[in-house]
């Protein structure tokens, strides 16, 4: 009996063991991975080869694991993905490095994860120029969302006659595009105005501004950003302030005119109680959305002073620029102070218009008199 056992459970361990045998315990990386340059001002592609072992597998799901950053940036950016190639944009002005490594998983694994060693890349543009002889101050707003203006300063070593010139490219774009419509100070390039930028929006856009000189080399910057993110809209419109007499301020205004969605717009609403005192006070509001708000105060010996700003919202960026006020300062007289006015105005008018006429009769009157004197009562006074 005892050898029949030892017998059963010899046969099944030998089952385990030759069927555990046939699953895949380790995994070779990737192979060859690249980071490659194609031109498009930071946008760079990763490639990289599978292991050969797996070509032959057909019982498990094969992924990459990619992780990839720019140097000195805390945290990596992680992807999983099926393919081979992966793209994104970088800071070509710093070292670029990226690692992957092979996921399989399936029957062949026995439904377990199995992962592979790194396989690693760095990349990086050689350097040319002094440090310094890059623009400064580089500086970009995407006005009503309409035209975007990029400004910026040239290097503190750039020598008499350097040149600057901007180029862009974002997804959509087969090649890098120079601006075409320069700000120049004093003959040289320090700024670029670029129209109809619609299809650009909520993905990422690449700038780099190279710069060239006879005497020496000149160091380009390079920079990615979204536009939607850089949107200075234009003031509010239409503002308009009725003061009742239960002293309660309404405020009303338009969205402006031209390409801000007016759905993607906040406001600020602010107002102050002491005229022409350039320290006092003002009282601030923020609206989603909308275009009214009503104040109530207190301080009856005041006009009012009234403004408006917007500010593109969360749901439509992650930041923005605010608008200008509106007119500096937009005063109402009170309805009180109007319905005092118009009774004063009415009897002085009334005053001024007797005085007249008493005037009028007694230069009449004065006249007809003078007529009446004869030359012999003259001779004989």
């Amino acid at each position: 009996m005892d050898i029949q056992w030892i017998c059963a459970v010899t046969i099944i361990l030998a089952w385990f063991c030759s069927a555990s045998s046939g699953h895949q315990t380790s995994v070779e990386p990737p192979r060859n991975l690249q980071i490659i340059d194609p031109g498009l001002l930071g946008h760079l592609y990763m490639e990289w080869q599978p292991p050969p072992s797996l070509l032959t597998l057909d019982q498990c799901t094969i992924k990459y694991k990619l992780k990839y950053r720019s140097m000195g940036d805390a945290d990596w950016k992680v992807v999983f993905t099926k393919k081979l190639k992966y793209g994104d944009g970088f800071d070509l002005s710093k070292r670029t490095e990226a690692k992957v490594q092979t996921l399989l998983e399936g029957r062949c694994t026995n439904d377990s994860e199995v992962m592979s060693d790194w396989t690693h890349a760095t990349f990086q543009v050689p350097s040319q120029g002094e440090l310094e002889s890059q623009i400064r101050d580089f500086h970009c707003v995407y006005y009503n969302w309409e035209h975007l203006t990029c400004t910026w300063q040239l290097g503190w070593l750039a020598p008499p006659g350097a040149r600057y010139e901007l180029y862009y490219w974002y997804e959509g774009l087969d090649h890098a595009v120079q601006c075409s419509d320069y700000i120049q100070t004093h003959g040289g390039n320090t700024g670029c105005n670029l129209q109809n930028l619609r299809q650009a929006e909520y993905i990422d856009f690449n700038i780099c501004v190279n710069g060239s000189s006879e005497s020496t080399q000149l160091r380009p910057s390079y920079f990615t950003f979204r536009l939607q993110n850089l949107v200075k809209p234009s003031p509010p419109e239409k503002l308009s302030v009725t003061i009742s007499a239960s002293e309660e301020v309404h405020v009303a205004w338009s969205p402006p005119a031209g390409g801000t969605p007016p759905q993607c717009l906040d406001y600020e609403v602010q107002l102050t109680e002491h005229d022409g005192d350039a320290d006092a006070p003002w009282t601030a509001v923020s609206t989603q959305l909308e275009t009214t708000f009503t104040f109530s105060q207190s301080n009856r010996s005041r006009v009012s002073c009234v403004r408006v700003r917007g500010k593109t919202n969360m749901f439509c960026a992650d930041k923005g620029f605010w608008s200008e006020w509106t007119r500096e300062c937009f005063y109402v007289s009170r309805e009180d102070e109007k319905q005092l006015f118009i009774p004063i105005a009415a009897a002085l008018s009334f005053l001024t218009v007797i005085i007249i006429f008493l005037l009028a009769a007694q230069r009449k009157k004065r006249t007809n008199g003078e007529k009446n004197i004869s030359p012999t009562s003259l001779y004989l006074e």
